[in-house]
C-alpha cells in the first residue's frame, strides 16, 4: 500500500445534502494523518470508525472555520477521552497557532493555557517548499482564497503515488505545475458553472483538465446545485465514507 483516502467530509461551509464538512483521512505505509479537519471533524471520525490516536499529524489548506473548525474538538477529545500520549503535528499556512488557540480560547474558555499529555507542534509552511512528515512529501502551492493567512493547494508524494488537493480557491496558472499528472486530483467544485470569487467551479475545472491529466479525478465541496447535476458530470463525485487506494 502506498496512499489510501477515505473522504470523512466532502460537504461545503453549509452542509449541502447533509454533507460533512471537509476532511480527508490519508494513509501511507509509515503514517495517517487528516487533511483539513471541518467542523464536523469529530462527527466524521466516530461516524466512520476513525480512532483519532491514528491521526498523526493534521495538514490545513487554510484558516476557514469549515477547514480548521473541528480542531479545537479534536484536542480536547484527545486529551480527555483518548488519552492521547503521542504528539501531534499540525501544519499549514502561517499563523495557524495563533488561530487555533484564539479558537480553542472562544469555545473553550482557558483551554489553550491548559497543558497536555501530548505535545503539539505547529509547523508554518510555506508555497513551494517542499516539507517530509514521515514518508509523505508534502509541497504547498499558493491559492487564491483570502481567509487571514495564506490559503494552499497541495501536492502530496508517497512510495511513487501522488495525491493533488486544490482546498479552495479561484484557478490561477501557477496551479498547474503544482497539481499536474496525479494519481488522484480532490478538486474543488463548489458551483457548475456559476463564477463565485475566490471559489473553482465544474466548468473551469473541466477547461484545465487536459493540462492537469490525473489519472482520477474527484470532486468535493459541492454546493446544492453541484449536488443536483452529480449523476451528470463528466468527473466522479465524492460522497462521505468513501474509500480509494493508490
Amino acid at each position: 500500500m502506498s496512499l489510501s483516502l477515505k473522504f470523512l467530509g466532502t460537504g461545503d461551509a453549509f452542509g449541502h445534502g447533509g454533507r460533512l464538512q471537509p476532511c480527508l483521512f490519508v494513509r501511507s505505509a509509515e503514517t495517517s494523518f487528516l487533511v483539513d479537519c471541518g467542523a464536523s471533524a469529530m462527527v466524521s471520525l466516530n461516524r466512520f470508525s476513525v480512532d483519532s490516536r491514528q491521526i498523526k499529524m493534521i495538514l490545513l489548506s487554510h484558516l476557514h472555520g469549515d477547514h480548521f473548525g473541528g480542531i479545537p474538538f479534536f484536542m480536547l477529545e484527545a486529551q480527555l477521552v483518548a488519552k492521547r500520549t503521542e504528539a501531534l503535528v499540525i501544519a499549514g499556512p502561517p499563523g495557524l497557532e495563533e488561530r487555533i488557540s484564539g479558537a480553542m480560547d472562544i469555545f473553550f474558555p482557558g483551554a489553550a493555557g491548559v497543558k497536555r499529555s501530548f505535545e503539539t507542534q505547529f509547523i508554518e509552511l510555506a508555497p513551494g517548499e517542499a516539507w517530509a512528515f514521515r514518508d509523505v512529501n508534502v509541497t504547498p502551492g499558493s491559492i487564491d482564497h483570502p481567509s487571514g493567512s495564506p490559503a494552499y493547494a497541495y501536492r502530496l508524494s508517497c512510495c511513487g503515488r501522488v495525491m493533488a488537493y486544490t482546498g479552495d480557491g479561484q484557478w490561477n496558472d501557477s496551479l498547474t505545475p503544482l497539481l499536474r499528472d496525479a494519481d488522484v486530483l480532490v478538486a474543488e467544485s463548489y458551483f457548475y458553472e456559476k463564477e463565485v470569487k475566490y471559489h473553482l467551479n465544474y466548468k473551469t475545472l473541466m477547461s484545465r483538465m487536459g493540462e492537469l491529466a490525473p489519472r482520477r479525478a474527484i470532486l468535493v465541496h459541492m454546493s446544492a446545485d453541484m449536488l443536483g447535476r452529480i449523476g451528470d458530470l463528466e468527473l466522479e463525485g465524492a460522497f462521505d465514507g468513501m474509500n480509494i487506494d493508490l
